[in-house]
Parts: C-alpha cells; sequence; structure tokens
C-alpha cells in the first residue's frame, strides 16, 4: 500500500450518495425522462412543505427511479456467502457484528451466513473478515442462484475485511465510489441476505446518519481502523459484509456493524468506507497481509478532566494512553500522557484523525515529526515508522470440518500468537492454549479458555500436533490427565476426566 493510495483514502467520511435538493440531481432520473433541475427540486420541496397534495408526480418518480436504478446497477455484483464452522456461535456477536448462525443447538459444524460483493472479474469478493473468520469451508451463492467454493485470500481484523476467491473469470464487479465525498444526509441503500433470505438480495434504505464512527469493537490499542458511517438504512443479521451504495449505484461502505440491545436492527448500522477497504483489499491480494505504518502508541480523545489534569489549552489531539515497548514512539522518548496535536504540521483534532492521518499518509520507514505536549510544554519528536505485524498473516484455506483428537477432547486448541495472547491477557510467548471448551464435551467443568496445556497423561504439548498425537492414541472410557497453566492466578494445575463416546 504506498503513500500515493492512502492519500486517495484520505478523509474516511464516506459515502458519494445525492441527496433530494443536491446540485448534482441530474444524476436522479429515469431511463425514459429528462433530468429535474435544482429549481423543480426546489419549487417541489417548497409545494410539499406548504401543500403536500399538491407534491409534483416527476420528483417522486425521479426519486424513485434513482433508487431503481442504484440498486439495479449493484444487485448482479451482490453474493450470498455460508460458512461451516467447528462451532456454533451465537446469533447476535458480543460486538454488534450482523453475522447470523443457524440455530443449531446439537454438537458439529454449525451453518453461518454473510454477504460480500465482486470487487474483480476474475473471483475476487469482499466481505467482513468476522464473516469468514471462523470458517472451515465457505461456499458463495451468486444471483444467477449458481455457487462455488471460495478459499480465502487474506483477512484483516483491524478493519475488520476479508478477501475471498472462486475460480471464476466472468463475474460482474461493482462500481466503486469516492467514501470521502460523503456528507451527512446523503441517500444511501444497503443490499444484503439479511436474517438468511435466500434468492434475490434484500434492499434497504436509508441516509448517512454520522461519519466517523469509532465503536471501539475492533481494538484498543491503535492498530484497528474505525472510522465507520452511520446509517438508518436496515442491517440485520447476514447483512455483514454487504455493500453500501449511493444513489449512482457506486459501493461507497462495506456494511459491519448494529447498535442494537437485541442483535436486530434498532435504528443504526455502520459501514466501513469503501477506501479504506478498497486499500486494504488490494494489500491482501498483492501481499496476502495489510502493509501498515506503526507508531506503537495506544490513544484516545482528549476529555475535559484531561485537560485539567495535562494543563491543555482545549480538548483537542489524541491522548497518548499507552505506548508500547521497542516500537518507534517509544524509541523517540515519547511518554504516557504526551498529547500528539500535530503530524509533519498537520493538526490533529482527535484520535481518529491521528490514525486516519497515519494509515492514509505514510508508509512503513517514513520518518515523520510528531508535536506533542507534554504538561502544558510543546516537544517535537522525530519517528521513523514501523510496520504493524498482521493479525492474521498470509491466506488461509477452508477445509472441511475436522474431528480431530483436539475436538474428541471436549475443547478446541491453538498454538499460541501474539493475538490470542492479548484476548486471554497471557503473558507467555509460546505453547498451546485452549480456546473454546465444548459445555456439553467431557472436559466441561474440567479447563477453561486461556489456559495453557503444558501436559497431557505425562506427555510434553508444544504444539498443537503434539496434542492431536497424543489425543488421537486416546479411546473412549480413557482418563485424560491435562496439567494446564491457568490465565488468571498464573498456577498450575492438574486436572482428570473420561472421556465420552
Amino acid at each position: 500500500m504506498n503513500a500515493t493510495t492512502r492519500r486517495l483514502m484520505a478523509g474516511i467520511g464516506l459515502i458519494v450518495a445525492i441527496t433530494i435538493a443536491a446540485t448534482g440531481i441530474d444524476l436522479i432520473r429515469d431511463a425514459n425522462a429528462q433530468p429535474a433541475s435544482a429549481s423543480d427540486l426546489g419549487q417541489a420541496t417548497q409545494t410539499v412543505t406548504r401543500e403536500p397534495s399538491t407534491t409534483d408526480p416527476n420528483v417522486v418518480q425521479a426519486l424513485s427511479a434513482a433508487f431503481r436504478n442504484a440498486a439495479q446497477s449493484a444487485l448482479p455484483s451482490v453474493v450470498s456467502i455460508e460458512v461451516e464452522t467447528a462451532r456454533q456461535q451465537a446469533t447476535r456477536t458480543p460486538f454488534g457484528l450482523p453475522f447470523g448462525f443457524e440455530d443449531n443447538r446439537d454438537p458439529g459444524p454449525a451453518r453461518g451466513f454473510g454477504t460480500g460483493f465482486v470487487f474483480r472479474s476474475d473471483g475476487h469478493i469482499l466481505t467482513n473478515n468476522h464473516v469468514v473468520a471462523e470458517a472451515e469451508r465457505v461456499t458463495v451463492r451468486f444471483q444467477d442462484r449458481s455457487e462455488a467454493q471460495a478459499t480465502v485470500v487474506g483477512r484483516d481484523p483491524n478493519t475488520d475485511i476479508a478477501v475471498l476467491k472462486v475460480e471464476r473469470n466472468d463475474l460482474q464487479p461493482v462500481n466503486l465510489g469516492n467514501s470521502d465525498q460523503i456528507m451527512v444526509g446523503d441517500w444511501v441503500v444497503a443490499l444484503g441476505f439479511p436474517l438468511n433470505l435466500q434468492g434475490t438480495a434484500t434492499v434497504t434504505a436509508g441516509i448517512v446518519s454520522a461519519m466517523g464512527r469509532n465503536l471501539n469493537i475492533l481494538g484498543r490499542t491503535g492498530e484497528a481502523i474505525e472510522q465507520f458511517i452511520q446509517t438508518d438504512a436496515a442491517i440485520n443479521p447476514g447483512n455483514s459484509g454487504g455493500p453500501l451504495i449511493d444513489l449512482n449505484g457506486q459501493v461507497i461502505g462495506v456494511n459491519s456493524a448494529i447498535a442494537s440491545p437485541t442483535g436486530y436492527f434498532s435504528g443504526y448500522g455502520f459501514a466501513i468506507p469503501i477506501n479504506i477497504a478498497h486499500s486494504v483489499a488490494d494489500d491482501l491480494i498483492r501481499h496476502g497481509e495489510v502493509r501498515r505504518p506503526q507508531l506503537g502508541v495506544g490513544v484516545r480523545d482528549v476529555s475535559d478532566e484531561d485537560r485539567d489534569a495535562f494543563n491543555l489549552p482545549d480538548l483537542s489531539g489524541a491522548l497518548v494512553s499507552e505506548v508500547m515497548p521497542d516500537k518507534p514512539a517509544a524509541a523517540a522518548g515519547m511518554e504516557l500522557g504526551d498529547v500528539i496535536v500535530a503530524v509533519d504540521g498537520t493538526r490533529i483534532t482527535d484520535s481518529g484523525r491521528l490514525i486516519e492521518l497515519l494509515n492514509n499518509t505514510y508508509d512503513p520507514g517514513d520518518r515523520i515529526a510528531i508535536e506533542v505536549i507534554r504538561n502544558g510544554d510543546r516537544r517535537t519528536f522525530n519517528v521513523r515508522l514501523d510496520m504493524f505485524r498482521p493479525a492474521v498473516s498470509g491466506a488461509t484455506r477452508p477445509q472441511e470440518a475436522r474431528t480431530s483428537g483436539v475436538s474428541r477432547l471436549g475443547f478446541r486448541a491453538a498454538d499460541l500468537t501474539p493475538q490470542i495472547a492479548r484476548s486471554f491477557n497471557l503473558e507467555a510467548s509460546s505453547g498451546v492454549v485452549i480456546t473454546e471448551v465444548d459445555p456439553r464435551g467431557a472436559a466441561a467443568g474440567f479447563v477453561g479458555g486461556g489456559m495453557l496445556i503444558e501436559r497431557i497423561n505425562g506427555q510434553p504439548v508444544e504444539t498443537v500436533d503434539d496434542l492431536e498425537t497424543i489425543a488421537n492414541g486416546l479411546d473412549a472410557g480413557d482418563v485424560v490427565t491435562l496439567i494446564v497453566l491457568r490465565p488468571d492466578t498464573g498456577a498450575r494445575t492438574i486436572v482428570n476426566y473420561r472421556l465420552r463416546e
């Protein structure tokens, strides 16, 4: 991802939709009608305000045609995505990510459903990371009801974007818009397969209700990029990964999250700006990972209490809430409590603006001048940006659901990675960690997620392969003896339980 590409992404305001009163109203037209003029719309608006019964039918038809033409332009590129996972998940995820799962209470593989859209005619498809993150098998269904198995080219949890690939080269890609040009109040249309409604994609409409929303659902250490477009177009479980389009039929966002106490649409949905998604997808296709610059700090917006505590002139800037050891910011001398107010002379208004600027303008290895306020004094640090270690590296290929020795033990385990270690607050850098316990399995009540496995039946366990080899030699009725390290106390614990049929 070069600096020029990131500059084209700048602004993260998302969506090139047009409003009824926009000067570009000539884009709203019927296939056989002349475009309405801005003055016509102005008069129609006044008429609606004063005498609703005398609304100009030509304006209503033009607006209906705009929505109809936009939807018909994008619909051929929208796909339904079905995934199989080795474990059941709830329809409502902890973060309000609208990805649906069937209500399957039986043990074994579960089926989930989401949405995607054709990114390139050569078979590349864009969707959300959370749609395919747990997938062992991915099936893509097209609008003509044909289907194909897909591989996962790459995933980026920090933006919730993933790229799939099917073996077809006759696909119709979407038209990409420019999310930097979107404004609050612009009309938008969401397309997808909510609630596993198959066949033709569902179309819902609304407006852009806010831009640049940071929901704190993807991460808290400055790695995640959250500048969501907020819309009141209905988004429900299954809509994840579908396109949000403007009235030109151009994609300006990727539907990703909802704000809801129930897990279903309650008035607000959120989409990833297409300028961000486009750049991430290009990197995933080209490199299998996202090459993003790293400063090495966690940041948040400045509060009123921060202003008083740190003797700040106002509430602008990005407060350094975490300094990562051995990273560029720490090496340059930046400290907790520093408030970043400028980068290379560009004013930083809040934490979102800092993350946006770094990722849209700079590449790993670039040198930048960061101006901070520390206890009322201004200082400048010269920093050479590093590169984030990808949260997910390389391509992954979905497989058939496995019935390995690990699942027979009544839990799932994984080789420890930095991301998994962070999720369980583990200090270890290697080993095998229990990631999930089957509530109906033999290990339920004996072990829990986050426990590091040191030995099984006296044999050391260093990798998942070791664990599977040992487990595959056990039979139903055998006693399993585990020595595990508890994440909460750091103490070693020994547990014994008996395998079931």
